[in-house]
């Protein structure tokens, strides 16, 4: 079974982040929003474990946390709000890491 795992919390506040990437099975995805995309600050320890889970293609953040942030999308697929809707579409289930 397939989940899109959804973050919104900065991953320099709690271990949200660490718990769900010891989690991610592999054919899950991670999806960042919020203070959750300050993990992809470059030379950051977040974006370090993020880069060893080796999510390629399943790694997104939504466009509008990035650009409120000022942070750069190659590490990340950008979603707006439409497109965030239809990757729901495509997993299983859907875990909000509240």
């Amino acid at each position: 079974m397939t989940t899109l795992h959804i973050i919104a919390h900065s991953p320099f506040g709690d271990e949200r982040l660490a718990s769900c990437l010891r989690l991610l099975g592999p054919d899950d995805a991670l999806l960042l929003c919020g203070d959750a995309t300050y993990a992809l600050r470059p030379g950051s320890a977040p974006l370090h474990a993020l880069q060893a889970a080796r999510l390629g293609d399943r790694l997104y953040a939504l466009d509008e946390d990035l650009r409120a942030r000022a942070l750069e999308t190659a590490q990340v697929k950008a979603l707006d709000y439409p497109a965030f809707v239809e990757l729901t579409l495509h997993y299983d289930k859907v875990n909000s890491w509240l």
